[in-house]
């Protein structure tokens, strides 16, 4: 099921957790800007090594809920590894190096290492992703946005809703479940559970409309704020690291381009 991260105290009073989320959302579109002209391994190795100080040491996220968080995009990069590894076009090459055989199947050296680089940019990219996640919460997201980035308050406080409305569909979707098998309907997929679930999406949504408009999203005058969000020394200090460990990943790839 899907469900929305669980923030602690801990992270939110960690470096990670006070730096603003535009800091750590433009550190993380640099590192996925480099994940993208990278073909070799070594930066992503950087980037997954960076991150996961990041999350450990400024972040204050324990081992065991980063691996928890982390396992299933570790699972989805071993598949991309042997998938890519098995069925890759350098298998058909004569000129490169035969690693292995599986009947008719030939597994080349070459194949095994875009597929070492395939996997490893996808944890690389979850590594980031898992960062800000657990570090960064969807309401200090909005208002960044609105204060920092000054984005019109209806996209971000329309942003946030439905960011928020993706667990509680997978909720609706459970009690639908329950309510067929209480009625003696088989509780399994149906189509009609897309229609209800629209209906409950349709309705939500209406109910985020009046309440954006009750508290004057439509007004025009210029809205309190709750909580400032503000630049201060945290958003330095993780700038300063995560562009030091952008220019470790690209000087990686200077290496690997040179030879």
């Amino acid at each position: 099921m899907i469900v929305a991260p669980q923030i602690g105290d801990r992270q939110l009073a960690s470096l990670l957790g006070r730096a603003s989320p535009l800091t750590k959302l433009a550190i993380g579109l640099a590192w996925l800007g480099l994940l993208l002209v990278a073909v070799d391994s070594r930066p992503a190795l950087v980037l997954i090594a960076a991150s996961t100080a990041g999350c450990l040491g400024l972040g204050g996220i324990p081992l065991r809920r980063f691996a928890r968080a982390w396992a299933p995009f570790l699972v989805a990069a071993l598949g991309v590894l042997v998938v890519n590894t098995i069925l890759g076009a350098a298998n058909l090459d004569a000129a490169n190096p035969t690693l292995l055989r599986l009947g008719p199947l030939r597994v080349t050296g070459a194949a095994l290492a875009v597929g070492m680089a395939l996997g490893l940019r996808v944890l690389a990219v979850a590594a980031v992703g898992v960062a800000f996640a657990l570090t960064t919460e969807a309401t200090r997201l909005a208002d960044a946005l609105v204060q920092q980035a000054h984005l019109p308050e209806r996209f971000a406080a329309g942003a946030l809703a439905a960011q928020q409305a993706v667990p509680r569909l997978a909720l609706d979707l459970a009690t639908l479940r329950q309510a067929r098998r209480v009625r003696g309907l088989r509780g399994d997929w149906h189509p009609r559970l897309l229609l209800s679930l629209l209906i409950l999406a349709v309705r939500r949504a209406g109910r985020v409309a009046l309440a954006m408009d009750a508290r004057g999203f439509a007004s025009g005058a210029p809205p309190s704020r709750y909580r400032i969000v503000s630049w201060g020394r945290a958003d330095l200090v993780v700038g300063a690291a995560g562009l030091g460990a952008l220019g470790l990943a690209a000087l990686s790839l200077l290496i690997s381009w040179t030879r």
